[in-house]
């Protein structure tokens, strides 16, 4: 593997590594490609705007989430290409080198 998708895979899984930004992701996920507006998502993860929005940055700046802007609401949806690829990072391995193929 090249080391820059190693090392944004690395990025990506220190995210998700933090109980917040995982609670955030699976509700976005939920919602959809539409997303899910700041407000919605600061709702279910009971936070304010200030402490979620640094929660948010780091999920995009990952690559794990895409954000737009309609009017004065920012919305976020899952980067699914991005989620995809590092799931199948964390799998790709698992029968090729293993003696069984339970795990796939």
């Amino acid at each position: 593997m090249a080391p820059a998708k190693l090392e944004r895979h690395a990025e990506q899984l220190g995210a998700l590594g933090h109980p917040v930004r995982l609670a955030v992701l699976r509700f976005v996920v939920q919602k959809g490609v539409d997303g899910a507006s700041a407000g919605e998502i600061a709702a279910h993860v009971d936070l304010p705007a200030s402490t979620l929005s640094h929660h948010l940055k780091r999920l995009v700046d990952a690559g794990l989430f895409t954000t737009r802007l309609e009017g004065t609401f920012h919305y976020y949806a899952p980067d699914f290409p991005s989620l995809r690829a590092l799931t199948d990072y964390l799998w790709e391995d698992c029968c090729k080198r293993g003696k069984s193929s339970s795990c796939c």
